[in-house]
């Protein structure tokens, strides 16, 4: 490619869960995982936690099959390139973007993900509620080992995969810069996010998390839905069972998510999506991005 195309940015975040904004709503951009990866690099690119793509479902081969039931799909990248199922602090993002675009009115809409279609409530204050589908709690669990310790950690699918465990004090995660370890591997073959996680009192836990080719991030909501789900577990709580739904708080680095499970076993989540910035490419430089 001599000349790159004149493509436009935004940048948001979620509960400092960033992201770099691409709007492509004919699906005319191809952004390789080396592309994704130099625009979300903090140094030499935007920063960024992840990359959402804005592309309407028509346009895109692999969420056509949604065009019947949501007009725009997320296509979520994670900040090393990699391709993603599901990001809760970026659908919430999404959102936002979409009634900041003009394209979406406040209210309520249909968001199509790798993990299917969302449901999605913008309200006008400010916060966005997502109904993040059911969780899965598989049978199989792993035991993650960090400093000479180690948690049982519960296995949680919101779409994409997670290990809950409780800890004593978050400072036990370490740095985080690196995937903790955890056993047997069989368990996550396409790699796992690992949420460690402390009680703050009633309903109300504080974490932190190792996303899955992101490292470890401000916020993650589905990390948060997954942390919930396996506090509420742990503590005898099932809205299945008893026909009550479940509240939790969740104190992430970057803020405070409200997570409810609901008796039919929906998970919505509620929490804040800003954007913060716009502006455009400068050609030169996509060039040997997208190179």
């Amino acid at each position: 490619m001599s000349t790159a195309p004149r493509i436009d940015f935004l940048k948001g975040h979620g509960t400092e869960n960033d992201f770099v904004i691409v709007p492509d709503p004919e699906g005319r951009l191809e952004l390789s995982e080396t592309a994704v990866s130099r625009i979300c690099d903090r140094r030499a690119g935007l920063g960024g936690d992840g990359l959402l793509r804005v592309v309407r479902c028509a346009a895109d081969p692999e969420a056509r099959a949604m065009a019947d039931e949501a007009e725009w799909f997320m296509d979520y990248r994670n900040g090393d390139g990699s391709i993603a199922e599901m990001c809760g602090n970026g659908v919430r993002v999404f959102a936002r973007y979409l009634l900041h675009a003009g394209l979406v009115e406040a209210g309520d809409l249909a968001v199509a993900t790798r993990a299917g279609i969302r449901r999605v409530h913008l309200a006008k204050t400010g916060d966005v509620t997502v109904s993040m589908g059911r969780a899965e709690l598989p049978e199989e669990s792993v035991v993650v080992t960090l400093d000479g310790r180690s948690w049982p950690a519960r296995n949680v699918n919101m779409g994409n995969p997670h290990a809950v465990a409780f800890v004593e004090d978050l400072s036990h995660a370490g740095e985080l810069r690196d995937v903790p370890p955890f056993a047997p591997a069989s368990v996550y073959p396409d790699g796992v996010n690992i949420e460690f996680v402390v009680d703050r009192g009633p309903r109300h836990v504080a974490m932190r998390v190792h996303e899955r080719g992101s490292g470890e991030t401000r916020s993650c909501g589905t990390g948060a839905c997954a942390v919930a789900v396996a506090t509420a577990r742990r503590d005898g709580a099932d809205p299945a069972v008893t026909g009550v739904p479940v509240t939790h708080t969740v104190d992430v680095l970057g803020g405070s998510l409200s997570i409810t499970e609901l008796p039919d076993g929906t998970v919505e989540m509620t929490g804040p999506a800003v954007i913060v910035a716009e502006g455009t490419f400068d050609p030169a430089w996509l060039t040997t991005a997208l190179a």
